[in-house]
């Protein structure tokens, strides 16, 4: 019974002292002081042009945020990593205007109707250059893959909130304030935008 009580006391004080060094190291790994151990960095890059796309698509509005993601990564054994990160993403709004036919537009004496395209959600990105990570806790198995998921998540938070903020109502109204009088000085003739539908 001694030799239990001794060996299940021992084992306690192994884990106790392995949880300690772990909260240790995560409380010294974002430190400076490390860094002035580092000579420098090498990148060694090859670029290859693999596609050109042409584009039609006109883009009429976009919307940036600034977001503070808390990312949690829940675990069964150990403690639950997590990751506070500070986004900035932006989304854009645009039409694509190679979906125009010419049953699109009609003409009527001294005046054009054109149906433009839905307005669509071009584009939501985080702006990596201007987001960071700024702490992370219980990291230390995969940090990488938390802060790559907490990342995943804020840009679908992007997008969620760039549609709940009427960026599309915004890309339609933008899309007759741009549009029209442009098309109105080629043409000579006044113009009316209608959106399909």
């Amino acid at each position: 019974m001694t030799r239990l009580l001794n060996a299940l006391f021992r084992l306690l004080l192994i884990a106790i002292l392995v949880a300690g060094l772990i909260a240790i190291w995560e409380q010294i790994r974002g430190n400076s002081l490390l860094s002035r151990f580092r000579k420098g960095d090498n990148t060694t890059q090859s670029i290859v042009l693999k596609e050109v796309t042409s584009l039609g698509k006109l883009e009429l509005v976009k919307y940036t945020f600034k977001d503070i993601v808390e990312h949690e990564q829940v675990n069964t054994f150990l403690p639950n990593a997590n990751a506070i990160l500070i986004v900035e993403g932006e989304a854009t709004g645009c039409i694509d205007l190679t979906k125009i036919t010419a049953a699109d537009v009609t003409a009527d004496g001294d005046s054009i109707t054109v149906r433009l395209p839905e307005p669509e959600l071009c584009t939501w990105k985080i702006n990596h250059d201007r987001s960071r990570v700024y702490d992370t806790h219980f990291s230390f198995l995969d940090q990488s893959q938390l802060v790559s998921d907490a990342y995943r998540k804020a840009e679908q938070q992007i997008k969620t909130s760039a549609l709940n903020s009427g960026i599309l109502e915004q890309t339609r109204q933008n899309a007759n304030q741009l549009l029209r009088p442009t098309l109105e000085r080629i043409s000579g003739k006044k113009v009316g935008l209608i959106v399909r539908k």
